[in-house]
């Protein structure tokens, strides 16, 4: 019986569109985790692949069709504390630099909450 020719392409196949990896957390984790990366803009494809998180799930999240309560709550926390950083980070400038800095987080925090 003859065998099959080896395949010259030893890699790995690519893991599907928008994912580079199994999820380890559960579905709570996976809540806060893209809260956290949705305060800071990051897009949901690139979540899935950084996590590995389901991106129909965090999409579903972003539009409020799952966790409806929660997730803004969530969102809304941690762009405060992206805010609170980037104020405490803005401290180790001085002057106009330091003020300009202060002036766009802020400006960046009202476009976001809406307020």
């Amino acid at each position: 019986m003859a065998k099959e020719p080896a395949s010259p392409d030893s890699r790995t196949p690519s893991p599907p569109f928008g994912y580079s990896r199994t999820c380890p957390y559960d579905r709570d984790k996976q809540v806060e985790i893209v809260a956290e990366f949705h305060a800071h803009r990051i897009r949901p494809a690139r979540i899935a692949y950084r996590v590995g998180i389901d991106i129909a799930f965090i999409e579903a999240l972003i539009a409020g069709e799952e966790e409806p309560e929660r997730f803004p709550a969530l969102v809304a926390h941690y762009r405060r504390q992206r805010y609170r950083d980037r104020l405490r980070a803005s401290e180790a400038q001085r002057g106009t630099a330091r003020y300009e800095r202060q002036q766009r987080a802020a400006r960046e925090f009202e476009e976001e909450t809406g307020l």
